[in-house]
């Protein structure tokens, strides 16, 4: 019998199964395809710095507890795995191309001067010095040298061989909860899986797992993102994460550029629009005007797991056993060390880190709140 079963193999799930296991804990994951979900399609950057906002101070404070964490972890894991994740240390650059850039350009620098985070407003020149192939438009830049990246796709092959050598059975299949005064486990294809503990780490589809009481099937919504993958013959057009007024681009070491994303209030849609598509190209073009010559490879779209503030949901339900680690919006691949230490030591009986505090579930409310 599993202590613990986690529900949903994305990045957050198979993070949380794999250190569950490492402290001695019998894991089980069910997913019917793990490896996939918004994890696959997601960018990769890992940038507490660039994407910190103003008023946000104990989300900024867990994405850095997660980003200091993610050198150990992805050397753990590369050790584990026997192959590379992508992980790069490569710094972000915000450009501006014109007074509406540049204004805000401003806004964001004195957004991180104010929580004292280590930024640098750049000139046009110094901008094309870092990043020759940027268009000759841009004005200045802000440059953000702690940002890291790593490949999203890799990281999560990494983490199935991670749990596999770790003892975590992958159960492929849909779960339902089963519960009745607490979590008793789940049910698959007519077999009951009776656990201690069960995390949902569902992602977008956290509202639509079976058993999940009706209070907190709507604590999680979909969010839309469409996001292209292109190629490049010799891995030399950039080195840095790019960002500009309405989008990023990300290098990666073997030539992949990946370019995003849009943010879509649509519900459970899927489909990729062609609007979407020129919209994502013609921005990478305005920054980066070579990008034009790159080679297509994939549209994607996925759907990021958003909460009522955006944050994310770590830590205990007010169902006895039943644990939560979902809804980490844009923040999935970087917040995934800092949620597995968190709900791995909450399932095991040990104190989380303290950055995870303000995530709880309960903040929300439990079943009382929501009948009254």
């Amino acid at each position: 019998m599993p202590d613990l079963i986690v529900i949903g193999g994305g990045a957050i799930g198979l993070s949380v199964a794999w250190r569950a296991a490492q402290r001695g804990a019998a894991v089980a994951v069910a997913d019917p395809h793990p490896g996939g979900g918004a994890s696959h399609v997601a960018a990769g950057m890992l940038a507490p710095v660039s994407e910190a906002q103003l008023g946000e101070p104990e989300l900024l404070a867990l994405g850095i507890a997660s980003w200091r964490r993610y050198p150990e972890f992805i050397a753990e894991l590369e050790s584990l795995a026997g192959f590379g994740t992508g992980y790069a240390r490569c710094g972000s650059l915000m450009v501006a191309r014109d007074a509406d850039d540049l204004a805000l350009l401003d806004r964001e620098l004195r957004v991180r001067q104010q929580m004292r985070l280590q930024v640098e407003r750049i000139t046009a020149a110094a901008c094309r010095e870092l990043e020759p192939s940027l268009a000759p438009s841009i004005r200045a830049g802000m440059f953000a040298a702690d940002d890291h990246s790593v490949d999203p796709r890799r990281l999560l092959r990494a983490l199935l061989a991670a749990c596999t050598a770790s003892g975590v059975v992958l159960l492929p299949e849909r779960a339902r909860l089963v519960i009745d005064d607490r979590v008793r486990g789940v049910m698959i294809r007519g077999t009951r899986y009776d656990a201690t503990s069960v995390v949902i780490a569902a992602g977008a589809e956290t509202g639509r797992v079976e058993g999940l009481p009706e209070h907190l099937r709507g604590l999680v919504r979909p969010v839309k993102g469409q996001i292209l993958r292109l190629a490049q013959a010799e891995p030399t057009l950039l080195r840095h994460i790019i960002r500009g007024a309405e989008g990023y681009i990300v290098p990666r070491a073997d030539g992949e550029v990946v370019v995003g994303a849009t943010v879509e209030e649509r519900g459970f849609d899927e489909q990729i629009t062609a609007g979407a598509v020129h919209q994502l190209l013609r921005h990478a073009c305005e920054l980066v005007p070579d990008a034009a010559e790159l080679r297509f490879v994939e549209v994607s779209a996925g759907l990021r797991p958003g909460t009522r503030d955006n944050a994310p949901l770590i830590g205990r339900t007010d169902v006895d056993g039943l644990l939560m680690a979902a809804g980490h919006h844009r923040n999935g691949i970087l917040l995934a060390p800092v949620t597995a230490d968190s709900v791995s030591a909450l399932a095991t009986g040990d104190a989380p880190p303290v950055e995870a505090a303000a995530f709880s579930p309960l903040r929300f409310g439990g079943r009382s709140m929501v009948s009254a």
